[in-house]
């Protein structure tokens, strides 16, 4: 699976811990959109970046992270096909994927800690998409989309 992640420099401490737990696993391809310093930075041009590799399947998925994980959920849920899910806890990840079928994970980075931080995002990466119900849902925000 292909991951892009990136960052601005809020959530760059955060990305560094997240990129080495993805790294960790043999079955992921992992892309680093940057920021990679901890100096200040324009965070939508991270989350186009990410958002623009999942609208185009370039990559299956993605991570974002930004200080409060709202200026990058706006930045990416404005890309065709992209359902980005600000995620606080390991239960509101696993919904994200079971009932939204949530491509890109959104975290807070000045919120979060390291080691939440990895469950979150070991939870997302661990749920499958139910479908059923969830997929109606789906086609109904599709549906939206195309008329905006």
């Amino acid at each position: 699976m292909k991951i892009a992640i990136g960052s601005d420099h809020a959530g760059f401490e955060l990305k560094k811990v997240v990129k080495e737990y993805l790294l960790s696993r043999p079955d992921l391809e992992i892309t680093d959109a940057g920021t990679h310093t901890g100096d200040s930075v324009d965070y939508p041009d991270y989350g186009a970046e990410v958002a623009g590799k999942v609208s185009t399947g370039l990559s299956d998925r993605g991570i974002l992270i930004c200080g409060s994980g709202i200026g990058m959920s706006i930045v990416a849920n404005r890309f065709p096909g992209v359902r980005a899910a600000l995620c606080t806890d390991e239960e509101t990840a696993r919904l994200s994927r079971q009932h939204n079928d949530a491509n890109i994970l959104v975290l807070a980075g000045r919120r979060t800690g390291a080691a939440t931080g990895k469950a979150i995002v070991a939870a997302w990466m661990e749920t499958d998409f139910e479908g059923g119900r969830h997929q109606r849902r789906l086609d109904k925000i599709e549906k939206l989309q195309q008329r905006a």
